[in-house]
């Protein structure tokens, strides 16, 4: 069996839009503008709150404007797109302030979370909309290879009838100082990657289970550190995580176990994978294994209407494998690419894709809004110990 799996971004035919970056932290120094030029996309100009940071990601990346103050890069009429990586309790003012320049911003790709409160976001999703701009949130996690290629298998029907998903996360992720000051932690910062890429599998569930505790470990004070939750579907699928962010006591002297795992079970098949983020910052590509049963036709895996992709770093975008390539009939299909930094190519690359051909982004704001309630629905499901809804926190 000679398979292609859609695992890549498709990038747009015109990569010179312009782009105007806000913030200049590790994930754009490192992540959104190491994708970007990659990709071949177009920084034209960055500011953050420390001008001398900007200017060291500017000389770093070759961007040739650094602008002193986030308003003057607002302000720069050569800005068509603004990518934004800043704090998520100050994302929304700036999104506002970008609405004002609808005369030549076109569109923005904001970072997860979009804002830290349903009602906060669907004013940034409406401002963007009244204004004419395209509005994309970065849940990168959707472009980790594993994670997109797994969506295309799903999709086609391979593994049958989804009926179990897990997602199970034994990883140390590092607090930035900013996160201390949220009115949630895990939920909204690290559970928000699982419960999207749920959404991106299987849709919005029907109902949620919560439970939560404090990391121990974690100095300063939170509700939310390690989070346990089941997402029921009216189908009867249902889908599971247990995010464990301390993993302890890893770092307090025993031997560590740290890893990222999620596995599909369905009907026709099962799949498997790994991510390979919690080794960062070895770049460890992140795997899928799956077999189906031996009666299922497989069907040609081909990349999709906009004819062949390719890799961002220029391999061939086609997987190969066969029942006899893995062990005891396991497929498993391998990629030279990773999460950190080459999934940060496709979320840019879906707003772009979106800009030229005049329609809403993969990955738009209105759509987010349900992973934003389905936050909402997780936290309150833990902190008042009972089955909640998505639809209670569509206001």
């Amino acid at each position: 069996m000679d398979l292609t799996l859609d695992y890549l971004p498709r990038l747009p035919r015109r990569k010179d839009f312009r782009i105007g970056c806000v913030g200049a932290g590790f994930i754009m120094r490192d992540c959104h503008l190491v994708a970007y030029r990659q990709a071949g996309f177009n920084p034209v100009a960055i500011a953050s709150r420390d001008p001398a940071h900007a200017r060291a990601v500017a000389e770093l990346h070759g961007i040739p404007r650094c602008h002193p103050t986030v308003a003057e890069l607002l302000a720069d009429k050569s800005v068509e797109v603004l990518d934004i990586a800043v704090p998520p309790d100050v994302q929304p003012q700036i999104i506002r302030q970008a609405a004002a320049q609808a005369n030549h911003i076109r569109g923005i790709l904001a970072q997860k979370p979009l804002a830290m409160s349903y009602r906060e976001a669907k004013e940034c999703v409406e401002l963007c909309a009244q204004a004419g701009i395209a509005l994309a949130v970065n849940q990168n996690m959707r472009y980790d290879q594993s994670v997109r290629a797994l969506k295309d298998i799903l999709q086609r029907g391979l593994l049958g009838e989804p009926i179990l998903g897990t997602i199970e996360m034994r990883a140390i992720p590092h607090w930035m100082p900013w996160s201390k000051d949220l009115p949630s932690l895990s939920t909204f910062i690290m559970s928000i990657h699982h419960l999207d890429t749920f959404r991106y599998w299987f849709g919005t569930p029907d109902r949620v289970l919560a439970s939560t505790r404090p990391d121990p470990r974690t100095a300063f004070p939170h509700e939310d550190g390690i989070n346990l939750y089941i997402l029921e579907y009216d189908s009867g699928l249902r889908a599971s995580a247990w995010d464990d962010v301390w993993t302890g006591p890893a770092r307090e002297g025993s031997e560590g176990d740290i890893y990222i795992r999620w596995r599909v079970e369905g009907t026709e098949g099962l799949a498997r994978g790994t991510i390979g983020w919690p080794s960062y910052p070895t770049q460890t590509p992140s795997t899928l294994d799956f077999t189906i049963k031996q009666d299922t036709e497989p069907r040609t895996m081909v990349s999709g209407d906009a004819g062949p992709l390719t890799s961002v770093r220029g391999s061939p975008a086609s997987v190969r494998g066969s029942p006899e390539s893995g062990a005891d009939g396991w497929i498993q299909p391998r990629w030279p690419e990773v999460w950190f930094p080459d999934a940060f190519a496709g979320t840019m690359a879906q707003l772009l894709c979106a800009l030229e051909e005049g329609r809403e982004p993969e990955i738009s704001g209105h759509d987010n809004l349900e992973t934003i309630a389905l936050c909402e629905a997780v936290r309150v499901a833990a902190r008042e110990h009972r089955v909640t809804t998505v639809r209670e926190f569509l206001q």
